[in-house]
């Protein structure tokens, strides 16, 4: 089998698994599974030992398909399986998304850029992506649990940041805006009701 014929397969299979990941992605934004935390824990529910592995796969496409808040999912993932599973979950999913959304930034460049970053965001930040300081600004960005984490990786994705020093990053950087962003989506409406209440 020749070198030729094996990528026009490889092209074949990743059209095909393309177009059925976009009707999955339909499918289950119908059922209202993105945009409700409830629908999206109900769903989960009925997959048993494999809830933990579709939710991982979740969190990854809306990092990459900025379809479903993150907010939506990380509730559900610290609801459905508790704070330090669901945390784990949420780490994995929105680390792996983010390499991803990497890798695609370094392949495709401004066309991808163009698409999923605002024209605000792209204005705010593209003047700051040459400079020696890129490095530290996108560490504490990535900290932060308010940041345009998706835009920022894309953005990134354009510098000649490393492989190895955006992973770094990612690693230390991500945990606490994880947990932080995780508990106010949980509590952060309680405490707010507290405080007026009182």
């Amino acid at each position: 089998m020749n070198t030729r014929y094996i990528r026009f397969l490889i092209r074949i299979v990743s059209v095909i698994m393309l177009i059925l990941l976009g009707w999955l992605i339909v499918r289950l934004y119908q059922i209202g599974m993105f945009n409700d935390t409830d629908t999206l824990i109900n769903v989960l529910k009925k997959y048993g030992i494999w809830a933990p592995i579709i939710f991982i796969f979740i969190q990854i496409i809306q990092v990459v398909i900025p379809i479903l808040p993150g907010g939506v999912s990380l509730a559900a993932g610290v609801v459905m399986f508790g704070p330090w599973l669901g945390f784990l979950y949420n780490y994995i999913g929105i680390v792996l998304g983010s390499m991803i959304l990497f890798w695609l930034g370094r392949r495709y460049g401004r066309r991808i850029i163009d698409i999923f970053v605002s024209e605000d965001t792209l204005n705010k930040y593209i003047g700051r992506l040459d400079s020696k300081g890129w490095h530290w600004t996108f560490a504490l960005l990535i900290f932060s649990p308010v940041a345009p984490d998706d835009a920022l990786v894309l953005l990134t994705s354009l510098t000649k940041m490393t492989w190895r020093e955006f992973t770094l990053i990612l690693l230390i950087g991500k945990p606490l805006s994880i947990f932080i962003y995780s508990l106010g989506m949980l509590y952060g409406a309680d405490w707010l009701l507290r405080i007026l209440g009182s």
